[in-house]
């Protein structure tokens, strides 16, 4: 029995077809009509759905599993043209025709010779099943987005792609890479992203660390973001047609992030880190997630939203005026009017990080402010994670102000992990983190000369893994 809102219904047949309950009973509350009228309502059609004895029509259980043909279609590259490109109509809360097979723009056809070309990059064999590379903690988040239970996955494990949980060949993701277009040097980053098999997030980003990086040409300096380069916007889109084809993702039906779905997956993300950037001290990605300098590793990012320059106003000029005489209005703000620096800028932006949100974040910082955090005195990234999660700390009476820990302290009926006591025993000046861990913030250096940052809502620990970072080794 299943209560939930009617305009969803359609994404909750297919997931209940999914899940082996394709007959499942449901019952419509509302989103508009206040708490006590809506339970009137609701509550008789839901005591009569789980009492009722069930009908023959809805014993039938069973998994769903669709055709998964190697070969989907015959004929000339003219007419797999428009094979490729058919939609369908997705009833509301989409309203709209949907691309089948691919993101809704042209894609190069998968024929036989160039799957076999893509394919030449990778020592693993075509029939040869995604499965994880070593062993992982994995989290999963089930549809709609509920975080679920950790799972213990081991080496060896076929991954399943979400959401519709499938697996796939190594030949599978080869199509898709060719659809995306990308190069045999490419494919072992985009089959490290297959293995994480969770690449339809609201807004999912590829972060690729380590000498692949310069191997295949990707762009981390100015306008790292921007389309052009053949490495960086191929396998971004590789892993969001991977989503599609490989997860069976589809907005409205199974895919909903929060109604609007994400600018990251307009394409597909996939960005890269400049080692050469990084101050001296200062781990890459890879070596921050227990891997070797020499090691190249792709991690997937779930961000749920991004601010270019903390939202607010940080001009490359004021902070040039900071950092060289201590000159302006940031230089008023930190109380360092006159003292050349270097400062750290972070102090100008942590009040307004945590102020409507909690959680951590993602920092893409241009290489030139990464040193200025260096010289002022952060010789390793985990000095500033740490710097950052404690300026995250309020007290309790402003916490409960806020809405998602409503549900990470479970109606405030669980036991606040520090304390190790009941949230209601905790006195109103408790002093509580924003974010849960220091190492779930990120910092990743990356982009051009002028003196800007992005923050993403979100860090490490912000998709269905825990920390989902993947050798691209293991690929090759």
């Amino acid at each position: 029995m299943l209560l939930t809102f009617d305009d969803v219904a359609y994404m909750n047949r297919d997931t209940a077809r999914e899940s082996g309950t394709p007959n499942i009973r449901m019952v419509w509350a509302s989103r508009r009509t206040p708490g006590p009228a809506d339970v009137d309502n609701y509550i008789g059609p839901l005591l009569q759905g789980l009492t009722r004895p069930l009908t023959e029509e809805e014993k039938t259980g069973g998994t769903w599993s669709p055709e998964n043909p190697r070969i989907l279609f015959e004929g000339t590259l003219e007419e797999a043209d428009k094979f490729y490109q058919q939609t369908r109509h997705i009833p509301p809360p989409l309203n709209a025709p949907l691309a089948i097979y691919t993101d809704g723009s042209a894609i190069r056809i998968p024929t036989e010779e160039r799957v076999k070309e893509m394919l030449s990059g990778t020592s693993h064999k075509p029939d040869e099943l995604i499965t994880y590379q070593s062993d992982r903690v994995t989290r999963r988040t089930e549809v709609g987005g509920a975080a679920g239970a950790s799972v213990e996955l081991r080496k060896g494990d076929a991954v399943q792609f979400q959401p519709l949980k499938r697996t796939a060949t190594v030949e599978q993701v080869a199509v898709n890479a060719v659809m995306a277009g990308c190069k045999p040097e490419f494919f072992p980053v985009v089959l490290a992203a297959a293995e994480s098999g969770t690449l339809n997030g609201d807004n999912v980003m590829i972060v690729v660390s380590g000498p692949v990086v310069k191997e295949i040409g990707m762009n981390t300096g100015n306008g790292f973001l921007d389309p052009g380069n053949p490495a960086n916007n191929t396998i971004g889109r590789a892993g969001q047609l991977m989503a599609i084809n490989l997860g069976g993702a589809v907005p409205g039906v199974n895919r909903m992030h929060a109604s609007m779905g994400g600018p990251f997956n307009r394409g597909g993300m996939c960005i890269a880190e400049n080692a050469d950037g990084l101050p001296e001290g200062w781990r890459g990605l890879n070596e921050e997630m227990g891997f070797k300098k020499n090691e190249s590793v792709a991690m997937i990012f779930g961000p749920s939203g991004i601010q270019t320059n903390f939202g607010g106003q940080h001009s490359p000029g004021g902070y040039r005026a900071l950092q060289k005489s201590g000159h302006g209005g940031m230089a008023r703000r930190m109380g360092v009017k006159g003292i050349p620096g270097p400062h750290n800028f972070l102090e100008f932006h942590a009040f307004s990080l945590w102020a409507n949100r909690e959680g951590a974040y993602t920092f893409i910082i241009v290489p030139e402010m990464a040193h200025h955090l260096h010289d002022y005195g952060f010789k390793d990234k985990k000095d500033v994670y740490e710097w950052l999660w404690k300026k995250s700390f309020i007290p309790l009476k402003d916490y409960r102000n806020r809405s998602w820990p409503d549900l990470i302290t479970n109606g405030w009926m669980g036991i606040e992990k520090t304390s190790g006591k009941h949230w209601k025993e905790l006195p109103d000046d408790y002093m509580v983190p924003l974010v849960a861990d220091p190492f779930d913030n990120c910092i990743l250096i990356a982009g051009g000369p002028e003196e800007v940052i992005l923050t993403l809502s979100g860090g490490r620990n912000s998709t269905a893994g825990s920390y989902p970072v993947f050798s691209v080794d293991a690929w090759r």
